[in-house]
Parts: C-alpha cells; structure tokens; sequence
C-alpha cells in the first residue's frame, strides 16, 4: 500500500521538472501542479486517469483569498497521532494557531508539524495546515484540503488559498492522508485553490 505523509507535495512542487511542455494554467504553481500531476514519475493519479489527464479543475485565482495572519506558537505542545484514511497514523504537533479575517469573520487555525520534519535537514521549516470550509462536499472534496507553509521568521505569515490542493487520496484509494481535524473549519467558502475533480 503506499503510504503518504504531509510531505507529500514538497517534492512535487518545487521540484518537479518533467522536461516536457508545461501545461495549461493561470499562475506558475497551477502550472507546476498540472505537470506533477502528468508525470508518470510523481503523479498520484492512476494510471488510466494520468493518460487522459489535461489539467486540473481550479478556480480563478482571487487576491482576496490570500491574507495575512497572525502566528502564535505553541513550543509547549505535545506530538499526538493525526488519523489518515486508512486508519494509519502520523506523528504531529500543534506548531502554533494562526488567525485571521476572512468574510468578516475571524478565523482561527491550528498548524502542524511533523515528527518527521523536525528529524528533516532539507524540510525542517515546513508546516502544514489542513483545513475545511463551507465549499466541501459541494464544489471541493468533503474531506477539506491542504495548504503547505514554511515557518516565519516572525509571527505573522501569508496565507495564499489559491495554492489549496486536494489529498491524493482523492484521486487513488491507495494512498494514506491525514484527516482535516474538525477543529480546523474556516467559516467561510473559501473558492480558491482545486476544486474537487469533475466539478
């Protein structure tokens, strides 16, 4: 079975060059995540699908949906066992909570490091914020999406939707990812980022 951890896309999204002529997409990450997905060699789609594959479904990028927000971390915070869709586990942490104003709202989000990470020396400041909002299970897949950040220098940092993507498990059963923890629900719709595939 493979396995996947919150990793998963650094690989993928800063380094993947697949020597071929890039796909169709408004900004370079959009880009870069089409080629991903096209390429035999990093592409979680099986094998059918990849074949026939001409981009993902994404919604225009929208300037709103990046905002600014407030960090404050948690040093404190213990590893617990964050559930993946097939009943594995990974080992995180509450890295800090991160708030912010989105539809008038504030909002609040927990982001998380991995045991993994830390033990890491190429990816020691990456973090991980796994999130739902209203669009789920309508227009993006019911089980939220994932957002990848790296650890400021400061306490505050930038929050870009548009880079919001979608587990792998959503495009082939055999690959295991954490569970979008309840706690982590946007109170707003967030149309931004990949959109669930076919909508």
């Amino acid at each position: 079975m493979k396995r996947i951890t919150v990793l998963f896309m650094l690989v993928g999204l800063f380094g993947c060059d697949s020597g071929k002529e890039p796909l169709i997409g408004d900004t370079d990450w959009q880009r870069r995540m089409n080629a991903m997905f096209k390429d035999a060699s990093t592409s979680p789609l099986k094998d059918a699908d990849r074949k026939s594959f001409t981009g993902l479904p994404f919604y225009k990028v929208d300037s709103s949906y990046i905002v600014k927000a407030h960090l404050r971390r948690t040093p404190e915070s213990q590893f617990f066992q964050m559930k993946t869709t097939t009943g594995d586990t990974n080992m995180e942490r509450v890295f800090g909570i991160l708030t912010f104003t989105m539809e008038g709202k504030i909002q609040k989000l927990e982001v998380y490091q991995s045991e993994e990470v830390i033990n890491s020396i190429d990816n020691r400041d990456y973090l991980f914020l796994p999130f739902l909002d209203k669009t789920n299970g309508e227009e993006t897949y019911g089980g939220g999406r994932y957002l990848d950040l790296s650890i400021p220098e400061g306490d505050s940092l930038i929050i870009d939707f548009n880079k919001a993507y979608n587990p792998y498990c959503v495009y082939n059963e055999n690959y295991s990812c954490p569970i979008v923890p309840r706690t982590n629900f946007v109170d707003a719709y967030i149309t931004a980022g990949v959109k669930i595939r076919g909508k």
